[in-house]
């Protein structure tokens, strides 16, 4: 038995990836093929070519410039190290290759329940209906209970069917929250669950409450929008503009999708996210981009 759990007040804390403590599982186990996201192919269960002798990125600080941008918006939630950790007892699939096979399933699905739970456990806190907060507890529950036991357990667990049933508490909680919205006036009818909205300009839309779960979102202008109350769940915002947007409301939004758009300094996000680091140099002048974000006097300083 590991002892996986979330800790402390931060219910999220055992769900932040933590590559330091990973065996550069999403490098390894999974495959990907050429693409806009990827510029060679590589099969699962074999290293990428960058792939270092410590588990780190030999590109990781250019990973979009050369092509790699897919592994700069990917988030297993937390699941490498609590498979290499926990779960395999820190003996690395290069020590153990005997082990690999099953270090490379148990992290696939692993991965699965750990974003479940980052889920549910901002459903958690958005509702205030007791008869919706305790089929959300009860799964949080099955799933810590999966994840306290050993990789047989975990691969013998039915993600797919945790996963319907995950879906219809998010899909409950979300209309419990966007109802205080009034969206009753709205004639938007191109505004609705997996709606094709890509390179659209939305900026003079009222959106506040609104479903645009598994949206299309690909580059579209969501400039200075107020996105409370919208479920974005598992919506697409590759280079979706968000400049001056305030998501801080944003229902079951990750930072896998915020890595993935483009925004700014006067972007807000909600508290569990963090601002992405090319959001920071798009902003910054010139001059100060060069100089790695600090103000010359402020970098002079520190140096003496």
């Amino acid at each position: 038995m590991n002892t996986f759990s979330e800790p402390g007040a931060d219910h999220r804390s055992a769900l932040r990836a933590n590559c330091a403590d990973c065996f550069a599982l999403c490098c390894t186990a999974f495959g990907f093929q050429t693409s806009a996201d990827f510029p060679i192919d590589k099969p699962a269960g074999t290293p990428c070519v960058n792939l270092a002798d410590d588990f780190s990125c030999s590109i990781h600080e250019s990973l979009p410039a050369r092509g790699f941008r897919g592994c700069t918006v990917f988030d297993c939630f937390g699941a490498g190290q609590h498979v290499s950790q926990n779960l395999f007892s820190g003996k690395s699939w290069r020590e153990r290759p005997d082990t690999s096979a099953d270090m490379f399933s148990t992290f696939a699905v692993a991965r699965q329940l750990h974003e479940m739970l980052w889920y549910l456990v901002e459903a958690s806190e958005r509702t205030t209906s007791s008869e919706l907060a305790a089929p959300v507890a009860g799964l949080r529950t099955e799933i810590l209970e999966i994840l306290d036991g050993d990789a047989s357990e975990i691969l013998a667990s039915n993600a797919e069917s945790l996963r319907t049933r995950v879906r219809r508490a998010l899909i409950d909680v979300s209309e419990e929250a966007r109802g205080g919205y009034d969206r009753s006036a709205d004639s938007d009818t191109d505004v609705h669950p997996s709606a094709d909205l890509a390179g659209r300009d939305l900026t003079a839309r009222r959106l506040c409450g609104a479903d645009l779960r598994g949206a299309y979102l690909i580059a579209t202008d969501l400039r200075n929008c107020d996105l409370a109350g919208v479920d974005l769940l598992g919506a697409d915002l590759r280079d979706a503009r968000l400049d001056g947007a305030d998501l801080s409301k944003a229902l079951f939004l990750t930072q896998a999708q915020v890595n993935a758009a483009h925004g700014d300094l006067h972007t807000t996000l909600p508290p569990a996210l963090h601002r992405p680091g090319h959001w920071l140099n798009a902003t910054l002048p010139l001059k100060l981009r060069a100089n790695g974000g600090t103000r010359p006097s402020a970098a002079r300083h520190r140096r003496n």
